[in-house]
């Protein structure tokens, strides 16, 4: 029942993507000016640290379960 209402959930928020207008001044102006692919490589990089951090957590993690 669970699975069944997350997945209804998930469906009426992808519903609510449709509606969105697709007229961005905003990305239009960094498009054009080149800055997105800046706003891109930040996303990349906080994401890719975020990864490694958690990895490093998940490998102390695992020491320490071996020590106990």
């Amino acid at each position: 029942m669970k699975k069944i209402l997350f997945s209804l959930i998930l469906m009426l928020a992808t519903i609510q993507l449709f509606a969105q207008n697709n007229d961005i001044e905003m990305a239009d102006t960094l498009r054009s000016n080149g800055k997105i692919y800046v706003v891109v490589a930040c996303i990349v990089i906080i994401l890719l640290g975020l990864l490694a951090y958690l990895f490093s957590i998940d490998k102390r993690l695992k020491k320490i379960e071996k020590e106990n």
